[in-house]
C-alpha cells in the first residue's frame, strides 16, 4: 500500500515542500529511508518504531520504503518524524482516510508517541502558506509562534493518537490562532537613562544614533560610562512592529533560542564575548545558522572593548554593515541571512586606557598604542557613522542631585523622529536614515550653499572619504528629524561633522 504526504525542510531561513512517500510490500520486514536522508532522518526509524508501539499502535511487519522526494534535495531535521510516522499509518489503513495534499506535517516525536517541538517551526509555516498550504500539523509546543501566521490554518497536536484520532474525524481541534496587540508598549526594562549622571554629548550621540539607527563608537577610558549607557539603548528604540517581530522570531526560530513561547517582542541587544569566533559573529557550520550580525536584526549588537576581539571577526562586520544582510556559502548551497542591525562599539583610547585622561597618567609607549589603535581598521571605521570620545564623570555631575532625563522622554522623540522617516521613504523599503543609499541621498539630503561650503572645507581639512561624507549627510539628516526640520540646516551639517574628526585624531 502506498500513502504519500507533505512535509518541509529548511534551507536558511526557506522552507522546501518534501513528499514523503511510504510503500508497504511483501518479503522480509526491513525499514528504508532513501531520497538524501542526514543521520537524524535515519535514526528516526527507531524513534517511529518505538512511538507507534508505545502508542497503542502495531507497527507493520512488512517491508517499508520511505522516499524523501525530490531525491536530489539534502533532507535535514527531525521534523520529519511525524510525517513519516503518518505515511506508515495510513499505508496500513490506521489512518482511515487520505490526507489531501494541501495539509503539511512537521513534528519530532518521543519513545512515547508525544510530538515534541521542533527548531524552525515559524519560518516553515510561513515557507508553506507561501506554496498555497491551506493546513500545517504542529507540535503542541510550537503552537504560539505559528498561531500569528494567518492565511494558513494551524492544528497543534500533542501526540500520535491525537493525530490518528484527528484524521479519521473522532477529534476535533481548531486551528489556532494569535492575535498580538502592537498599540502598547510591551517593553518593561530595569535600566533606564535617568541614572546616567552628567556625559550631555554622550547621551547626545546615542540619541542621534538611535533615530536613525547609525553605527556608533564610543571611545573613552575606563568607568566613563560607555558601557552602561549602551546597555540601555533598547529602552530608547521604538517597538518593534509585527511584521519586525515576525522576522526576528523566525531567525531565532532556527537557532532554537525562542525561550518564551510566541512572538519576539523586544529588540534584540546581542553582546558577544571577545573570545567569540568568526562563524559565531557571522553564521555558518555544517549546517548554517545565523550568527550574532543576525540575532541582533532590527536591534543592537554591542561589541564592548572592540579591539580585544580577533581582527579577522571584526573585519567579518563589514559586509552586513553596508549591506544589511550576510551570505554564507557551503559545498550544500549559499545561505543568506538579514542583518539589519545597530552596531555600538566601545573601547579604550590605549591599552592602559588613560591617554588623555588628565586625572591618570598614560603608562603605554607609541608602539602599543598604534598597535592597540591598528586593530580597528579603516575600512571599519569608515563604516561607522558616529565616533565620539567620552569624556570620565566629573564629581559635580555624580553628586548632582538634579533630574536626569529619562528613557521615555528619550524615547517619544526618537518614535516622533522614526515617523518621519517612516512617512518620507514609503514605498521604497527603507526604513531609517541609514539606508539611505547614494541615489536617495542625493534626493532627500539637499543643502544649501552655505552649508555646502562647510562640508567642503570639513572634507578637504579632515581628508574625508565618499563614504564618510555621505554618513555626514544621513546623519544631519537624522539631526533634523529630531528637530522636526523639512530641511538639512548649516548647523545640522556642523554638528554631524564632529561626529567624524575622532578617527584623525587617534588614527593619523
Amino acid at each position: 500500500m502506498l500513502s504519500k504526504i507533505k512535509t518541509c525542510v529548511l534551507y536558511g531561513l526557506e522552507g522546501y515542500e518534501v513528499d514523503v512517500e511510504t510503500d508497504l510490500s511483501g518479503g522480509l520486514p526491513n525499514f528504508c529511508i532513501v531520497g538524501l536522508p542526514d543521520i537524524s532522518i535515519k535514526e528516526s526509524k527507531e524513534r517511529v518504531r518505538s512511538a507507534l508501539k508505545n502508542s497503542g499502535f502495531s507497527f507493520p511487519v512488512s517491508r517499508i520504503t520511505v522516499n524523501l522526494a525530490p531525491a536530489n534535495l539534502k533532507k535535514e531535521g527531525s521534523q520529519i518524524d511525524l510525517p513519516i510516522a503518518a505515511g506508515i499509518l495510513c499505508a496500513s489503513k490506521i489512518i482511515e482516510k487520505i490526507i489531501d495534499e494541501n495539509t503539511c506535517i512537521i513534528g519530532e516525536l518521543s519513545l512515547d508517541g508525544k510530538i515534541t517541538a521542533v527548531d524552525g517551526a515559524l519560518p516553515m509555516v510561513i515557507s508553506m502558506r507561501s506554496n498555497n498550504f491551506k493546513r500545517v500539523i504542529v507540535p503542541e509546543d510550537n503552537k504560539e509562534e505559528c498561531g500569528a501566521v494567518h492565511g494558513i490554518d494551524v492544528i497543534p497536536v500533542e501526540s500520535i493518537r491525537d493525530l490518528v484520532h484527528y484524521f479519521n474525524g473522532y477529534l476535533d481541534i481548531e486551528p489556532y490562532k494569535v492575535t498580538y496587540d502592537y498599540s502598547e508598549n510591551l517593553e518593561n526594562f530595569q535600566e533606564d537613562f535617568s541614572e546616567i549622571k552628567g556625559q550631555p554629548a554622550m547621551k547626545r550621540a546615542m540619541e542621534i544614533a538611535a533615530a536613525g539607527m547609525h553605527n556608533i563608537l564610543l571611545l573613552g577610558s575606563p568607568g566613563s560610562g560607555k558601557t552602561m549607557i549602551a546597555r540601555r539603548i533598547p529602552t530608547i528604540l521604538p517597538d518593534l512592529t509585527f511584521e519586525e517581530s515576525l522576522e526576528v522570531t523566525k531567525i531565532y526560530s532556527i537557532s532554537g533560542m525562542l525561550n518564551s513561547k510566541g512572538l519576539i517582542k523586544k529588540r534584540p541587544f546581542r553582546s558577544p564575548h571577545h573570545t567569540s569566533s568568526r562563524v559565531s559573529m557571522a553564521g555558518g557550520g555544517s549546517k548554517p545558522s545565523p550568527g550574532e550580525v543576525s540575532l541582533a536584526h532590527y536591534g543592537v549588537l554591542f561589541l564592548d572593548e572592540i579591539p580585544e576581539f580577533p581582527k579577522s571577526v571584526i573585519e567579518v562586520l563589514r559586509q552586513p554593515i553596508e549591506d544589511g544582510s550576510i551570505s554564507i556559502s557551503r559545498a550544500n548551497g549559499s545561505f543568506t541571512f538579514p542583518a539589519k542591525f545597530m552596531l555600538i562599539a566601545s573601547m579604550n583610547p590605549c591599552p592602559c586606557g588613560y591617554l588623555g585622561d588628565s586625572g591618570h597618567e598614560c603608562s603605554c609607549s607609541q608602539s602599543q598604542i598604534d598597535k592597540y589603535l591598528g586593530k580597528i581598521s579603516g575600512p571599519l571605521l569608515n563604516r561607522i557613522d558616529i565616533q565620539i570620545e567620552v569624556s570620565p564623570v566629573r564629581y559635580d555631575d555624580l553628586n548632582n542631585e538634579r533630574k536626569e532625563e529619562s528613557s521615555n522622554e528619550i524615547k517619544k522623540r526618537i518614535v516622533k523622529a522614526r515617523k518621519i522617516q517612516q512617512e518620507r521613504y514609503a514605498g521604497l523599503g527603507i526604513i531609517t536614515n541609514s539606508e539611505l543609499s547614494s541615489k536617495y541621498i542625493t534626493k532627500f539630503c539637499k543643502i544649501n550653499k552655505e552649508s555646502q561650503r562647510l562640508l567642503k572645507d570639513a572634507f578637504e581639512r579632515l581628508g574625508l572619504s565618499a563614504r564618510a561624507y555621505n554618513k555626514i549627510l544621513k546623519v544631519a539628516r537624522t539631526i533634523a528629524d529630531l528637530e522636526g526640520a523639512d530641511n538639512i540646516e548649516t548647523k545640522h551639517i556642523a554638528e554631524a561633522i564632529q561626529y567624524r574628526s575622532l578617527d584623525r585624531k587617534y588614527w593619523r
